[in-house]
């Protein structure tokens, strides 16, 4: 899978996406990321790329044709035009869904990161097919939203995890959190380690961990459990949970 990343910081980019796993996967031939710097695209000595907004207002707006000679770079001489994603705080919201989406149907992806107040909603009307938001926040700028979508969509892709378990079991890809996770020593400061967990009996120690994600799900995120895929006995244990003291 392929990504380029518009950008006035690239990096700040590389030195996130070009380590631990994210990085392995470009190693591997599993990712293609790219930085494509659009001060390099400025036509003028100074490499500006912004001016002052039309209309009046606060701050300062991205110029069209850099971000658009930033996009011909990527897309000229393609047979297809790649799915171009402007992160915004404008732009719905990204989940696991969308990462699931993402990573199943494109194999090119371009990420704009804006900057500024924005950017000259004309280049969005040209080149971008989707907003995407990672939160009801706002950034300094795009860089942080857009590798946060690139490590959640390229770890989903096959070969990056060792299984498909190394991800299915995470929170929020089967619409639960996850469930408490423990290792050695089996106590520390006096907090023991479930017993079941100690116990060898996988299909019990499958169903604790069924039934603890979905009593953090209701702890913490209890709006998750109306979306999630439960069995009938699962959702009566779910509705058992409100009359719970603990």
């Amino acid at each position: 899978m392929r990504f380029d990343i518009l950008t006035l910081f690239p990096e700040m980019l590389e030195a996130v996406l070009g380590s631990s796993i994210i990085g392995r996967a470009q190693k591997n031939g599993l990712a293609e990321i790219n930085y494509v710097n659009i001060r390099d695209f400025a036509f003028n000595k100074h490499r500006r790329v912004d001016d002052y907004p039309y209309g009046g207002g606060q701050g300062m707006v991205m110029q069209a044709e850099p971000i658009y000679l930033a996009y011909q770079s990527v897309a000229d001489g393609l047979d297809y035009k790649p799915y171009t994603i402007y992160m915004s705080p404008q732009g719905k919201t990204f989940t696991q869904g969308t990462a699931k989406r993402l990573a199943k149907k494109y194999s090119h992806i371009v990420l704009l990161c804006g900057h500024y107040e924005g950017v000259d909603q004309r280049v969005l009307d040209e080149i971008v097919d989707a907003e995407i938001s990672i939160g009801d926040f706002v950034l300094t700028g795009g860089e942080i939203a857009a590798m946060a979508v690139v490590d959640a969509v390229v770890r989903l892709l096959p070969g990056v995890l060792k299984s498909e378990e190394a991800f299915s079991e995470e929170s929020h890809y089967s619409g639960l959190l996850e469930f408490p996770q423990y290792t050695r020593p089996e106590v520390w400061r006096g907090r023991a380690v479930p017993e079941i967990l100690l116990s060898g009996h996988h299909k019990n120690i499958e169903n604790w961990k069924r039934e603890m994600s979905i009593i953090n799900t209701f702890k913490k995120r209890r709006g998750m459990l109306r979306r999630a895929r439960l069995s009938e006995n699962e959702r009566e244990f779910a509705e058992k949970l409100k009359d719970r003291k603990d």
